[in-house]
Parts: C-alpha cells; sequence; structure tokens
C-alpha cells in the first residue's frame, strides 16, 4: 500500500497513486481553464466586461474542488445608541453620587432664569382691539369644540376670531364628547361664562344659545342646521368667500368638527381678538377657580424655604400616551400585551392597519417617546434641583404608577399632585370630569417657578405662552431635548459630572429659549409676542414701547382690505 498526502502528490508515481492525485490533476486542470480564458478574454477588448463575473465563477468553482471546512458566524448588529430603554441601569449607577451632591451644591431654583428686567413684554390684548360700537351682526356662529380642555380653549378662541371677522354673533360653543377624555362637561363647567360674554361685548356678539324663533325653523333641533365643512387651517379669505355667502342666506351656519380650522397667519385685529379671548376673557369657572387659587396658596407655603417657588412637571405618561407612542419600556410581554389592548380600545384598528410598521426603537431615537418619570427626575437633579425641591406633577392616571413613580419620588421626596394637595371632598365635585381636573393641574403649574414639558400637546403649548404673557415674555419653561437624553440615558458609564453638564447645559438652552418670538406659522397660544404683548425697552431711562407693527409685517390681503371698508361702513 502507498502513503499519500491530502495536500499533494504520492511518494511514488504509478498508476496506482490514489484519489490524492487524481484531486491534484483536477485542480491543476481547472487551474489551466481559467488561465487560458481569461487570456482569450483579454485578447478581445469588447468581452472584458465580462472578465470579473467569469473570473469570480472560475474562483468559485476552484475553491469548490478543494475540502475546506466554512463555519458562517452571524453577529447581531449592535443597537443604535438610545434606541433602547437602559435608564434604570444608570440611575443604579449614578444614584449614590446624587446623594452625595445634595449637601455640596445649591438648588438651582433659585436662580434657574436668567431675567432681563430691561427688556421685558407686557401684554397688549386690549390696546389691539378697536372700543366702536358693533355693527348689526350678519347671523348666528355655530361651532362644536373636540378634545380636552386645551383643544377646547384652542377652538372657542378661533370661534371668536371668525366671529369677528364675518361680523357674526358667536353660540357659546358646544363641546363634543370625546371617546379619549370621556367628559360630559359643557362651557359653563369649565369656563366662567358670564364673564365671557361680557368681556367681548365691545368686540363681538355672543349669546348663550340661538334665539327661539330662529331654532324652530329647524325643527328645535340645532344638527338640523347645514355642517359646514371647513378644511383645516383655512385662510380669513376662505371664510369670506365661502362661509358668509350661507351666514348672509340662512342667517346661522355650523361648522362641527372646529378643531384648527383658521389659520395660524391672519389679520392683525383678528389676532388680536385670539389673543383678547384667550388671555383676558377666557378664565376658569368659579368652583375650578376657588380650588385652583387654593391648591396654589398651598404650594406657595409649603415653599417658603425657597421663597414660595416650587416646580411643575407636566408627566405625559398615563396608558394611552404610552400606548399611542408604540414606544418599549421595560415590562416586556406583560407591557406589550397592555399596550396592544389600550390602543385597540381608544384607537380602534388604527394601529393595525396594512403595511403600518412600528418601529419602537426609531421613535426613541426620534425624541418621540414620553420621558418616564425616573428619567424626568434624572434630568432635574442633574440639572441642580436638589432633594429639597417642591414638586408638582400635573398628570392623569400613570402607568403602573407604584412602579414608575417610586424613583421619582426617591429622587425628590417633597412630591405632591392634585390627589395629595387637595383633599378627597374638595376634589369630588370634579371626579370622572378630566378636563375639570385639568384645569386645575394648569392653575397650578400656571403659577410655578419652573415648568417641565416632556411630551408636547396643547396643555403645555397653552401654558408656555401663557406664562410668557404673565412673566414678561419668558416662558420659565424647560424643554427637554429628547433626542439628546436618550443618547445619554443609554450610555451606564457616563460619569455624574459629565452628566450634570450636560443637564445644566440643557437647562441654560431653555432659558436662551423662553423669549423666543413667534415666527411664521407658529401658533400665538404658545409665542404671544409680538400679537399680544409689546415690547417695553427702557434705555437711558427713556420709555420706547415697541409694537407688532414695528416687529412684524402685517397680514396683507387686498380682499380682505375691501372687506373691512364694507363691513366698517
Amino acid at each position: 500500500m502507498h502513503g499519500h498526502s491530502r495536500l499533494g502528490r504520492p511518494k511514488s508515481g504509478g498508476v496506482g497513486a490514489g484519489p490524492g492525485s487524481h484531486s491534484s490533476s483536477s485542480s491543476s486542470s481547472w487551474s489551466k481553464f481559467v488561465f487560458l480564458l481569461m487570456s482569450a478574454i483579454f485578447r478581445r477588448r469588447g468581452l472584458l466586461l465580462f472578465a470579473p463575473l467569469l473570473y469570480i465563477s472560475g474562483m468559485l468553482l476552484y475553491m469548490g474542488s478543494l475540502s475546506f471546512d466554512v463555519v458562517l458566524v452571524h453577529k447581531h448588529p449592535r443597537p443604535h445608541p438610545g434606541s433602547l430603554y437602559t435608564t434604570p441601569l444608570l440611575f443604579h449607577n449614578l444614584w449614590p453620587f446624587m446623594e452625595a451632591d445634595n449637601a455640596s451644591s445649591p438648588n438651582v431654583l433659585m436662580k434657574a432664569w436668567n431675567l432681563n428686567e430691561d427688556r421685558r413684554w407686557k401684554p397688549c390684548a386690549n390696546k389691539t382691539l378697536s372700543q366702536i360700537e358693533l355693527p348689526k351682526s350678519n347671523g348666528y356662529l355655530i361651532i362644536e369644540a373636540n378634545g380636552g380642555l386645551n383643544q377646547q380653549r384652542l377652538s372657542i378662541c378661533d370661534a371668536v376670531a371668525v366671529a369677528g371677522l364675518l361680523n357674526a354673533t358667536l353660540v357659546i360653543p358646544i363641546f363634543h364628547l370625546n371617546s379619549v377624555w370621556r367628559d360630559s362637561s359643557h362651557f359653563g363647567d369649565i369656563f366662567d361664562e358670564n364673564f365671557f360674554i361680557q368681556s367681548l361685548e365691545k368686540h363681538v356678539h355672543v349669546v348663550r344659545e340661538l334665539p327661539v324663533d330662529v331654532l324652530e325653523r329647524f325643527g328645535n333641533n340645532v344638527s338640523n342646521i347645514v355642517n359646514l365643512r371647513v378644511k383645516a387651517w383655512s385662510s380669513p379669505s376662505y371664510y369670506i368667500k365661502k362661509v358668509l355667502p350661507h351666514l348672509l342666506e340662512m342667517s346661522v351656519v355650523r361648522i362641527a368638527p372646529f378643531s384648527n380650522r383658521l389659520a395660524p397667519s391672519v389679520p392683525s385685529k383678528i389676532q388680536g381678538l385670539r389673543c383678547f379671548a384667550n388671555y383676558e376673557a377666557l378664565r376658569f369657572s368659579e368652583p375650578i377657580r376657588s380650588l385652583a387659587e387654593t391648591m396654589v396658596d398651598r404650594m406657595i407655603k409649603h415653599s417658603s424655604q425657597s421663597g414660595g417657588k416650587y416646580v411643575s412637571v407636566h408627566l405625559r405618561f398615563e396608558e394611552d400616551m404610552v400606548a399611542f407612542s408604540c414606544c418599549v419600556y421595560d415590562g416586556g410581554a406583560e407591557e406589550k400585551h397592555e399596550m396592544d389592548i389600550a390602543r385597540e380600545r381608544s384607537w380602534r384598528g388604527k394601529f393595525r392597519r396594512k403595511h403600518r410598521i412600528i418601529k419602537p426603537g426609531v421613535h426613541r431615537v426620534e425624541g418621540r417617546c414620553p420621558l418616564t418619570p425616573l428619567e424626568v427626575g434624572m434630568m432635574l437633579r442633574g440639572m441642580g434641583f436638589d432633594n429639597t425641591t417642591l414638586v408638582y406633577v400635573a398628570a392623569g392616571k400613570i402607568y403602573k404608577e407604584q412602579k414608575y413613580m417610586a424613583p421619582l419620588k426617591q429622587m425628590f421626596p417633597r412630591l405632591l399632585t392634585k390627589y395629595t394637595l387637595a383633599t378627597a371632598e374638595e376634589l369630588a365635585q370634579f371626579k370622572r370630569h378630566s378636563s375639570r381636573l385639568a384645569a386645575l393641574d394648569y392653575t397650578v403649574c400656571l403659577h410655578s417657578e419652573a415648568f417641565v414639558t416632556t411630551q408636547g400637546g396643547n396643555f403645555p403649548h397653552f401654558l408656555m405662552g401663557h406664562r410668557r404673557y404673565m412673566y414678561g415674555g419668558h416662558s420659565k419653561t424647560i424643554k427637554p431635548e429628547k433626542r439628546k437624553l436618550v443618547v445619554l440615558f443609554d450610555n451606564p458609564d457616563v460619569r455624574w459630572e459629565v452628566f450634570k453638564q450636560q443637564m445644566k447645559d440643557m437647562l441654560q438652552h431653555s432659558d436662551e429659549r423662553g423669549t423666543d418670538v413667534k415666527k411664521t406659522g407658529e401658533s400665538l397660544y404658545t409665542f404671544p409676542m409680538p400679537d399680544c404683548m409689546s415690547k417695553q425697552v427702557e434705555p437711558n431711562n427713556e420709555n420706547i414701547v415697541v409694537t407688532q407693527d414695528r416687529l412684524s409685517l402685517d397680514y396683507e390681503d387686498p380682499f380682505l382690505k375691501d372687506w373691512q371698508l364694507f363691513i366698517n361702513q
């Protein structure tokens, strides 16, 4: 028997050389074939384009003739930084340093904002409106306000503006029962109806209900009045050209729904009506106002050691918000099951539509996920708010409250909500009325030294505008940069000093943005300057008032100018 090598020729030649000799001969033949083939191709330039393909094919055939063991290694790609909720791990690592920092650092609450007293904005909503006697009304305007408290507020203010534009008499808005908010409150349950009508009497006609003779024409049923379907963000010209003719013909028009039905940019006089309605004519009903003022007084007394200053947080971590965001936290299969049920209950099939792809990691990286109570607490502690800070949390029922609120209470033991600040007896009349409860939260947040918004929406947007209107043009609001936060929270090795500096930079950025002026397309309900406020500058002790006309170009529409001349005749 002749021995043979797996990689070479047999030690002795001959006919009986064995299978190794055959394999070597085959490989050599393939090598010669590939060489001859490539030589032929290179002699004919027209075939050069096929050279790479033929070469690779030949090499694969050649390699396939050898006996190699191939091992495929599957690598899982590393998750994008910030795409996973790993904040509890970071908190565990940083908590000892937070605790040690309490005694060594002063509370930032006393100096959170850089307010320039010499360059303050002052409310001028009253001054932008004419005091002339109102002309005879062209008819009645009925609108339906839907959504939560501040969505309704937006509809009311826009309705006042449209009524002024059309020279119509506004009927006190009807509140539509929302499937999510589930609040059956009427206008007078939430807002002071008498005050609203009296405040607007020199600017817009307002009545509580349609006159009997008008209602009888429609079978005593408002729903029989033709509903005009107005597109979202419609211009003033649209209302004049499309809605006014119906009003003049029928003496009454109905628009439902009325959410976001007026464009942000309108003539200054119409903007003035929006300003006046929101900041001067709308105030909460007496029961809400009375309890809310009591709650604010209690917050001020509880924070006497910090000069009556406290922090308010709008925490959007209710079950419906977590479900709607489609973000994933640390609850595993149980959380997924609960969120699926919540989405189906409130939005019936919206999230199961064909071709709809939900990417929780992408949502988180893009800053679209609600901050957890833990993340809000870590951010505030990093900014310099210590554990003596009085914190008011405005929220509905927090998802898995016991689990998610525990670390926030650990960081801020002096934490209060409407349920701990007011007694059960005081809150009894507001039970099962989410908009009235939200009005209590709104008032306590309005009077805080620092307001923290965590997830956007009408509540913080209106609050930021209202706070600017109250505090000389500064919103005094912390608006987290969530795209940066999620990356930082996903780094368990970050040092406390580095984390603190990042948070302080974020606080400074919020301070700088606090006095932002409204830009084109933005809402005056969030940015009341310059439409609703004038700027007071005091160089060399001489008062100079800069109004809207000197800060922004007025709205120009030749058609509307002609219309104004017509109705003022």
